[in-house]
């Protein structure tokens, strides 16, 4: 099942119109797992070290695009072979950009965590999401997913699930070791009761410039991020 949530923001001065993408497999009257992404690029590169470069919008080829390919990857892996579970996956928009009352980032995912019962109707109250995971920048060359502190502050037990899927499977690009704290999506579903975690590589040069392009990245990045997923959605 296919659903879309529509919301108005203001980004630099203009209305614009985000909207969220969700697609749901599996058991769609169970509590859905949601398997989450940022959909959107940052309209500026910011970080870039060209001035001249800092007003226009970034490829977003790691910081956006990569944890779309991941997500499109699993939803034709889904098609073919649903999950025993319900597993939705969640594009989400205006990560990088906008303002919508509290927040300046993050927007579509404070939308979403605010609006379930419009996207998932038939669940009881008490049966919201059992978790989720939210993928962004994970397609660098030079791989490396620490343990995001936010994550294990809110979801320690998801965490420790999600790198023993990772250890089991030999993707050595998930390590063991605590990495920074990162304002990211996952941030409003876990202030809203879902625990979720971020799986992200927050080590990146070309972060917010316009040199995140799709050289810089690698396949095999792709393909553990996405082999972990794959596994959760299809464990006991």
């Amino acid at each position: 099942m296919l659903q879309t949530q529509q919301f108005l923001i203001e980004c630099y001065g203009e209305d614009v119109h985000g909207t969220n993408v969700i697609a749901s497999f599996g058991e769609d009257d169970a509590a859905p797992i949601l398997f989450c992404c940022h959909w959107d690029t940052r309209p500026i590169a910011d970080k870039d070290s060209d001035p001249d470069n800092r007003r226009k919008p970034i490829l977003g080829a790691n910081d956006g695009a990569s944890g779309v390919a991941v997500l499109l990857e699993l939803a034709t892996l889904f098609a073919e072979k649903p999950p025993p579970k319900n597993v939705a996956l969640v594009f989400l928009d205006a990560e990088d950009s906008g303002e919508f009352e509290e927040c300046d980032y993050c927007i579509g995912s404070y939308y979403f965590a605010r609006n379930l019962d419009s996207v998932f109707p038939k669940r009881p109250a008490s049966n919201g999401p059992l978790f989720g995971v939210l993928i962004d920048m994970i397609g660098d060359k030079d791989l490396s997913i620490q343990r995001e502190r936010y994550s294990v502050a809110a979801a320690p037990d998801i965490v420790a699930r999600v790198w023993a899927v990772a250890r089991r499977l030999g993707c050595k690009q998930f390590k063991d070791d605590l990495g920074p704290a990162v304002f990211d999506d996952h941030i409003w579903f876990n202030r809203s009761g879902i625990p979720m975690i971020d799986v992200i590589d927050f080590d990146y040069p070309f972060w917010h410039t316009m040199e995140d392009t799709v050289d810089k990245c690698s396949k095999d990045s792709l393909k553990a991020v996405g082999d972990v997923l794959y596994a959760l959605a299809y464990e006991d």
